[in-house]
């Protein structure tokens, strides 16, 4: 995995983790890779994809079965879309409308 210097790895990691839960490649209910399986794919220390899980368990979209393995939370799909939607709204949102001024776009809506 290629990593930007904008994030945290282990946010990086989370964001990849949360992607894979929204497309429906890890299913609610089932089981995701293991921490040492995750920090090999994506080529960091064990306790960098811990911390990740870790932050993904307290935020509800992941649960931790003792001796079993970390599974994809009941609701985390919904979760995720309303987290996603709130940063998009607050983070991306204005600065494309920004640079729509800038380029003199106007956006229509049609109902």
């Amino acid at each position: 995995m290629q990593f930007s210097d904008d994030k945290p790895i282990w946010r990086q990691i989370y964001e990849l983790i949360a992607m894979r839960i929204l497309s429906g490649e890890w299913r609610e209910q089932e089981r995701i890779v293991s921490v040492r399986e995750m920090a090999q794919e994506v080529g960091v220390n064990p306790n960098t994809v811990m911390r990740s899980y870790e932050r993904l368990e307290a935020d509800g979209i992941i649960f931790n079965r003792r001796g079993i393995g970390f599974y994809v939370s009941l609701g985390a799909v919904a979760h995720i879309r309303d987290i996603e939607r709130s940063k998009f709204i607050s983070e991306e949102l204005p600065k494309l409308v920004e640079r729509l001024e800038l380029l003199g776009l106007k956006i229509e809506v049609h109902e």
